[in-house]
């Protein structure tokens, strides 16, 4: 049994936050300064800010990286360079190196980057790595097999390549939304709400004498149709209410102008 003072070292290392769940970027023999600026910038959007670089600072020039990284040059300014890749990832649950290419040594399967961020989210704690090789040749054969997984981005078979700042961005992004989950911003109404409106809307077209004998079972069958693909919102379904309210209005006060016109 741990006594006391075991306990509250425990305790305390499960909640060092060295030891909370961490998205870390790692960029592996990067060639353009600008684009590691631009990387700053994709990783703050997406509320990730550790960044660790395979290489020398002195290869890169601050002043691209500071023009790219906008307001994210906090991140280049923090970042930490590292002799390769086992030694940036030393601290690290979970590597994912990311590749396009596939083929012998280049992992038996890949995953997607939503598969990779829902495995991400399903973890408790510690930090992950990202790791993203060098603009023009990616990860080397050998560069991968430092990594656990592999991550994939599907794109044109023909020209796949992407941006280095944009694969970041896309991974970046779909860690944060599996990390945070955003509300659609409204409930769309039930049926029997909509019944209301359709009716709202069949009243008030009959009050302008737009039917003749028949014609109202299969305009309100439209109408419903139309309005349920459409996901209405309640203010949605109250401004449609309103509008043929007051059109039916308008058009009762013009028939009474011209009655009174006439007689």
């Amino acid at each position: 049994m741990c006594t006391k003072t075991e306990l509250c070292y425990i305790f305390k290392k499960m909640t060092n936050k060295d030891n909370q769940k961490e998205a870390v970027i790692i960029l592996c023999r990067p060639e353009e300064s600008r684009n590691i600026g631009s990387v700053c910038r994709a990783m703050k959007n997406m509320d990730i800010h550790t960044l660790r670089i395979v290489g020398k600072k002195s290869d890169y020039d601050e002043e691209k990286v500071s023009v790219l990284s906008v307001h994210a040059f906090d991140i280049w300014q923090k970042a930490v360079f590292f002799d390769s890749i086992t030694e940036a990832c030393a601290d690290c649950a979970w590597v994912c190196g990311t590749t396009r290419r596939r083929g012998k040594n280049r992992k038996d399967w890949l995953l997607l980057p939503e598969e990779f961020a829902a495995r991400y989210s399903a973890l408790p704690q510690g930090k992950v790595a990202i790791v993203f090789g060098n603009e023009r040749t990616g990860l080397t054969d050998e560069e991968l097999a430092e990594c656990n997984s592999g991550v994939i981005i599907p794109s044109n078979g023909r020209d796949g390549s992407l941006n280095l700042s944009h694969a970041v961005q896309i991974l970046c992004y779909t860690v944060f939304r599996a990390e945070h989950k955003i509300s659609d911003g409204y409930t769309p109404v039930t049926q029997e709400r909509l019944s209301k409106t359709v009716t709202a809307i069949g009243d008030n077209l009959q009050k302008m004498g737009f039917f003749s004998v028949t014609g109202r079972p299969d305009m309100e069958l439209f109408w419903r149709s139309v309005l349920s693909r459409a996901a209405l919102s309640e203010s949605e379904a109250r401004y449609i209410e309103k509008t043929f309210t007051k059109a039916a209005g308008l058009f009762k006060k013009n028939q009474a102008e011209e009655e009174q016109t006439e007689t």
